[in-house]
């Protein structure tokens, strides 16, 4: 079967899910669920990528001896690209989702949520996000598990960035929430994070994003560029680490939160030195 006919239930999934929830929050023009919609879709798509020819046979094709297969069933490299996706997608969304619950929406959506058909096409650019990033793991869930290359040296480098690049992430968000319980109990009037790993990076979460989407572009790489995917089938999955640089640096991350602290802080020398 074409790639593209192997991918369409993926491509259904995602675009479908969000879809419903664009359907059920856009008329109550509500924000609050989106990360954590965001968050479903990635994990929803995955497991359906990853089961969904055992789910044909058992439900659709009703062949008798159909069953779904335990995590063991699959290839090495599988279960670490569909592992390491779904524990970025869990942490991830109830982070954002804790996150917008306490402060009440996401300010990214204080006008936009009031114009349903840009609030729209907002959930659909979600549903694009989840399948373009997550596009490598798609891909690699569609060879069956006995064609799988066996892990290799660029295989482990991948494993070794992803790990390292989410507990980055993991570190400078622990360290920010740290950070803010601290202002909010008083115990100090910093205006604004400096130390830690933030005192080397005014975007160390950031770094840790891009990092973890590069690892896993990286460990799906030898199996995409086996027999069994077309020619190129493996730098099409690199829109994955591409689109994620891009949407934060470019779009939604950084050119929001420079353009916020310049507006808050402005010309205070600490702000300026800090940015130096």
């Amino acid at each position: 079967m074409p790639l593209f006919s192997k991918l369409l239930p993926t491509i259904v999934s995602a675009y479908g899910l969000q879809s419903v929830l664009a359907l059920v929050f856009v008329p109550q023009a509500n924000d609050i669920f989106y990360d954590l919609g965001g968050s479903a879709g990635f994990i929803s798509t995955t497991l359906l990528s990853l089961y969904f020819p055992h789910l044909k046979a058992k439900f659709w094709d009703r062949i008798p001896t159909a069953t779904l297969p335990s995590i063991t069933y699959f290839a090495p490299r599988q279960i670490l690209l569909n592992a390491a996706l779904l524990a970025w997608s869990a942490r991830l969304g109830t982070y954002l989702f804790s996150r917008a619950l306490k402060s009440g929406g996401d300010s990214r959506f204080d006008e936009v949520k009031h114009q349903p058909v840009k609030f729209t096409a907002f959930w659909m650019a979600q549903a694009t996000w989840i399948l373009v990033v997550g596009l490598p793991v798609y891909m690699v869930n569609t060879l069956a598990p006995a064609n799988q290359p066996k892990l290799g040296p660029l295989d482990y480098f991948g494993l070794a960035l992803w790990t390292g690049s989410w507990v980055l992430e993991l570190v400078a968000d622990y360290q920010k929430k740290a950070w803010r319980q601290a202002k909010d109990k008083k115990t100090h009037d910093e205006k604004f994070i400096t130390k830690g790993l933030w005192g080397i990076s005014r975007h160390p979460n950031y770094v840790g994003e891009i990092g973890v989407w590069t690892g896993m572009w990286l460990l799906s790489c030898r199996s995409l560029r086996s027999p069994f995917f077309p020619r190129g089938a493996w730098l099409m999955a690199g829109a994955s680490p591409l689109l994620t640089w891009f949407v934060l640096t470019r779009v939604s991350g950084v050119p929001m939160l420079e353009a916020a602290g310049d507006k808050k802080y402005g010309e205070d020398p600490k702000w300026q030195e800090y940015k130096r």
